[in-house]
């Protein structure tokens, strides 16, 4: 299984429309590109941990993509509902990080 995490930073002030666009946009990427198995976005939580005072940069919002194979990740990351994806970020977003890892279930 394979796993796109993006953590992003909203620039400030950003108009609710754009807000929205950006929401709207991450949904249609979830439930119309047939690669992407299960798509979860939330906000952070803070509650005390230690590890919290190590964060040197703060990403209030987290996206987990998850696909079979590596595959449907590049097959998703090609797609043009992808592509509007990364428009809107480049536009409406502070600061991001986006990893790519390769999972396998513990359990």
């Amino acid at each position: 299984m394979f796993l796109h995490i993006v953590l992003f930073r909203p620039k400030p002030g950003i108009s609710e429309s754009n807000r929205q666009a950006m929401l709207d946009a991450l949904r249609v990427a979830s439930t119309e590109i047939p690669s992407v198995k299960r798509f979860q976005i939330g906000e952070r939580v803070t509650h005390g941990g230690a590890y919290e005072k190590l964060m040197s940069a703060d990403y209030p919002y987290a996206a987990v993509i998850e696909f079979e194979g590596l595959g449907g990740l590049k097959q998703y990351l090609e797609h043009p509902k992808h592509e509007k994806i990364g428009m809107l970020f480049y536009e409406l977003l502070d600061g991001a990080l986006a990893y790519d890892y390769e999972v396998q279930l513990l359990s």
